[in-house]
């Protein structure tokens, strides 16, 4: 499942960003405050409010004025279009559409609608379209193909004006749209790895997928050795390919009842524990972990993936990027790194600039200049030295 665009209104910084034709590899880049954060925490808010409700995804952001772009009333809108791609089928293109709004000072779903349409010009159904916890859903779903049936509709109220109904109608096959969202939603990872986390030894226990720290990196790591050896052993090689003298990881129990990681490096004799490693080398294993998941998020969100990484990294970096959008993933990176943006293609860069206290997006292949540049052989990242994306400077 693939997102094809996104439409944000009156979130923080983002006063009204459109973005189309979103591909597969997407980087954000821009100065310090221009939004790179806010722009992956969109994702993140939208998954908090799926798990709870909007108004306890709102209090983790400190509420609606907070939230709400400086100086404006709202609503907050937000609008994701997504396609499904399964095996070279060309499904519709999906569109959700979520407006949040103040009504008696508490925050409400003011309309939530699932749509897509049948044929070029065909009708949009609404398979899901409520407002402030009433609306009706689309159960005859599995006749939408057939272009002389018509809309089944059956009523539904959720428990509060402050709950997704997504998060209700998704649980259901029936609901096919509403299920496949939720899925995207509940699948996608925004990345918030740090180091300090991933270092410490970890309690026994069970973990297939990396969280967004990475504390559990020692958990997931042995979880891939011991259900995913073929898939271990392919990281293990991709370690000792991009970090050289790396021969090694292991996760190994203490008699505390720890799970601890070593990693052996060919030129001694015994594997350093993690706490003593480069903070390259845990992170670089950490993005081998995650991108080589058996069950592989349909969305990444990594902030400076370039951090505490050595430039002659970034190269083999990006490669399992592009390896795990190849596979059908969708990956979407900021960076502060010229020598990352070296590796990306000039249609893959959006820019980040503030006006006036909002900050608009913009997408380098269409600066006229840029295109010509790059046809004449010079690098992304050399160019967004010279100030040339915009006007921008890598901070």
């Amino acid at each position: 499942m693939k997102i094809e665009a996104l439409r944000v209104k009156n979130f923080k910084t983002f006063k009204d960003i459109k973005l189309t034709n979103l591909p597969e590899i997407s980087v954000f880049i821009g100065a310090n405050g221009t939004g790179k954060t806010t722009f992956f925490d969109i994702f993140g808010f939208l998954r908090d409010a799926l798990q709870d409700n909007v108004r306890v995804a709102l209090q983790k952001r400190g509420g609606f004025k907070e939230v709400i772009t400086r100086g404006e009333k709202g609503p907050i809108e937000i609008e994701i279009k997504f396609r499904e791609h399964d095996e070279g089928t060309h499904s519709p293109l999906v569109t959700y559409s979520l407006i949040i709004e103040l009504d008696n000072n508490q925050p409400v779903v003011k309309r939530e609608i699932l749509k897509y349409r049948r044929g070029a010009k065909g009708k949009s159904w609404h398979f899901l379209d409520f407002k402030k916890g009433s609306g009706m859903a689309i159960t005859n779903e599995s006749s939408y193909e057939d272009k002389e049936s018509k809309e089944e509709r059956e009523e539904q109220t959720v428990d509060s004006p402050d709950i997704l109904a997504l998060k209700g109608l998704g649980q259901f096959q029936r609901f096919k749209a509403a299920n496949s969202f939720r899925k995207l939603i509940e699948s996608w990872h925004v990345s918030d790895f740090h180091i300090g986390d991933a270092r410490p030894s970890q309690e026994t226990g069970y973990a297939e997928h990396l969280s967004t720290r990475g504390e559990n990196m020692a958990l997931v790591a042995q979880f891939m050795y011991e259900n995913h050896r073929p898939i271990f052993d392919e990281i293990l090689e991709k370690m000792a390919q991009r970090v050289p003298g790396v021969s090694n990881v292991e996760a190994t129990d203490t008699e505390d009842g720890r799970i601890l990681l070593r990693f052996q490096d060919g030129s001694f004799k015994y594997p350093f524990i993690a706490r003593y490693v480069s903070d390259g080398t845990i992170k670089m294993f950490a993005y081998l972990l995650l991108l080589h998941d058996p069950n592989p998020h349909p969305l990444l969100c990594v902030e400076e993936p370039e951090n505490q990484l050595y430039p002659s990294l970034f190269c083999g970096l990006v490669e399992e990027f592009r390896d795990y959008a190849d596979k059908g993933g969708q990956v979407m990176i900021s960076t502060h790194s010229p020598d990352v943006l070296n590796y990306i293609k000039l249609n893959e860069i959006f820019c980040l600039i503030k006006k006036q206290g909002v900050t608009i997006i913009e997408r380098a292949s269409e600066n006229e200049l840029l295109v010509n540049l790059i046809k004449e052989g010079d690098l992304p990242g050399a160019l967004w030295k010279q100030g040339l994306f915009n006007g921008l400077n890598p901070q």
